[in-house]
């Protein structure tokens, strides 16, 4: 009974104070009738308080993402199914799901009345202009009385995540030199390194076909042996991203960064389509694609991935020094100085091929004409030292298209790797007079 006088709504606490007026007003004028009716109108809510009161209704309740992971500006659906487990029937429930500000509002949903044992679902849709990973929940459920006196609200501990994913455009497809692990340009190829006789061989197995059997290699080792199935050379990729606040510039889903994260995700899509093991680096974390998930894991971790004060490009090289997968290696790097550029340099593989999308974040800035000569100039000689290195080097300026950039990979990006030998020679000249 307490807890249902807690509960009393506007409308409930206006009828008690109405009941009291009225009682006092009945005594004041010696009034029995208008004494009944203040009785009759304070009752009221107080039967709402003890009928809402000891309601103890038995409600199960699942929540489900359709999908659990969407892109930036998709619509993802919520279904809640709620069960009564209880004997008795319930009311009308009012149902509200707590959601991020970034989410919209709270959805304020109206069930019917539930039988014994009857179940009810209710839909909603979210939708995310700003990736991350949202919290949905708890769910809060209002008691109320037919005549909305008191009203009483329960919670559901249970909570779900909805992880908004970076934007991923589609990518033309295009051919990579340097895409295998290893050298050549087939995609199948032996595991044999022996020679004819002995090469690509094994113990026999049970279950192995026997028409499998290398009689040669089973009459030198006095041993049965079956010849390896031809195994297919991996397609690897290592993706890198550049995660340095002072590599970036300009704020929310317009910035730099989301550029370059959309554009790593994008990629990472792309190449995961094509049948490529991919790998994500950056500074704090260095994290595989699994064959069960996809690009999964690597969407989840960009969908939550900010700029970072202290990220350090030599960091980065040391991870990929402690793992060289080998295969190709591809950046999405910010503003570069030409020391940094000598760190990144050094990133890519002996006999690999490593391309370079260097984001002119200075671009997403409106920059006087000297400081913009002063940017450019600076980028160019840093994109000469990735291509000096070895790199392809495209650059990423505010409004280029993802897909157009991707296209250059495959030519190599001559005209930038121009532009840049041209930059250093006005800048040698420059300081030679």
């Amino acid at each position: 009974m307490r807890e249902g006088l807690r509960g009393l709504t506007t409308r409930g606490k206006s009828f008690l104070a109405c009941a009291v007026t009225v009682a006092l007003a009945a005594l004041a004028f010696g009034e029995k009738d208008l004494l009944r009716v203040a009785v009759l109108i304070g009752v009221l809510p107080l039967l709402a308080s003890w009928y809402v009161g000891r309601t103890r209704y038995k409600l199960a309740c699942t929540r489900s993402l359709e999908p659990t992971r969407t892109p930036v500006g998709a619509t993802a659906r919520v279904v809640l199914r709620l069960q009564n487990l209880s004997a008795l029937p319930t009311g009308t429930l009012l149902l509200e799901d707590r959601l991020p500000y970034a989410l919209g509002s709270r959805p304020r949903l109206v069930l019917e009345r539930l039988g014994r044992r009857q179940a009810s679902s209710v839909a909603y849709s979210v939708r995310a202009d700003v990736r991350g990973r949202y919290e949905i929940g708890p769910l809060v459920i209002r008691l109320t009385d037919p005549f909305g006196l008191c009203e009483l609200a329960r919670a559901f501990p249970s909570v779900d995540h909805l992880i908004v994913t970076p934007t991923v455009v589609p990518l033309p497809a295009v051919r990579l030199t340097g895409e295998y692990t290893g050298s050549g340009d087939s995609r199948a190829r032996s595991v044999a390194v022996h020679g004819e006789d002995d090469a690509a061989t094994r113990e026999y197995r049970h279950g192995d076909d026997l028409r499998r059997v290398h009689w040669r290699s089973t009459a030198r080792v006095g041993e049965l042996m079956v010849r390896r199935e031809e195994q297919p050379w991996e397609s690897r990729a290592t993706l890198v991203l550049d995660v340095r606040r002072t590599g970036h510039r300009g704020e929310g889903p317009t910035a730099s960064f989301e550029w370059a994260v959309s554009a790593i995700a994008s990629i990472a899509v792309h190449l995961r389509e094509s049948g490529y093991r991919l790998r994500l680096v950056t500074d704090l974390a260095d994290i595989e694609a699994s064959d069960s998930d996809g690009d999964g894991a690597i969407l989840d971790h960009l969908a939550e991935v900010k700029l970072s004060p202290r990220a350090d490009l030599g960091r980065i090289g040391e991870g990929l020094r402690r793992r060289a997968d080998g295969g190709l290696v591809i950046a999405v790097l910010g503003m570069l100085s030409t020391e940094d550029a000598d760190v990144v340099a050094r990133w890519r593989w002996a006999s690999g091929t490593a391309i370079g999308f260097l984001v002119d974040s200075s671009t997403w800035l409106t920059l006087p004409e000297p400081a913009r000569l002063e940017a450019d100039r600076a980028r160019a000689a840093t994109a000469l030292r990735l291509v000096q290195a070895g790199w392809r080097v495209t650059g990423a300026a505010h409004g280029d298209r993802l897909p157009g950039l991707w296209q250059q990979v495959s030519r190599g990006a001559p005209g930038f790797a121009w532009r840049a030998a041209m930059a250093e020679t006005v800048t040698t000249a420059g300081g030679t007079r």
